[in-house]
């Protein structure tokens, strides 16, 4: 919780990649690429959940292995080529206004970006609650 807020990291990571099939589960350096933001995330000193939106059972339980939840899975209409990033943001707020009503930031964190640090996600939140 960061200044009243729980603080929801979402990861989307669908099963069919169009460019590099399996891209989100392909070994980077010894671990699936998902595997990189995963542990990014849980590491903040901010972000109270790891959450991955997948539509994939296998991504699912590799997700699982590293320390995310997959409190759903994502459905099939979110999770083509043509499905949009915010319908898959839009559709984990809903998941958790049942939970938390309003009182949650939801932090987008794509799991094709390996090279973005926890220092970097925890100044973001710096920059957001200290500077809106």
């Amino acid at each position: 919780m960061y200044k009243g807020k729980t603080i929801l990291a979402l990861i989307p990571a669908r099963g069919g990649s169009k460019g590099l099939p399996r891209k989100n589960i392909r070994p980077l350096l010894g671990k699936p690429l998902i595997a990189w933001t995963i542990e990014q995330a849980k590491a903040s000193k901010y972000i109270d959940r790891v959450v991955v939106s997948t539509d994939d059972e296998e991504i699912a339980e590799i997700a699982r292995k590293y320390g995310a939840e997959v409190p759903f899975m994502r459905p099939k209409e979110l999770a083509t080529g043509e499905a949009k990033g915010i319908d898959v943001v839009l559709h984990a707020i809903s998941f958790f206004e049942r939970e938390y009503g309003n009182d949650f930031v939801l932090v987008y964190l794509q799991p094709t970006s390996p090279l973005r640090t926890t220092e970097d996600i925890d100044n973001a939140l710096d920059e957001l609650f200290n500077n809106p």
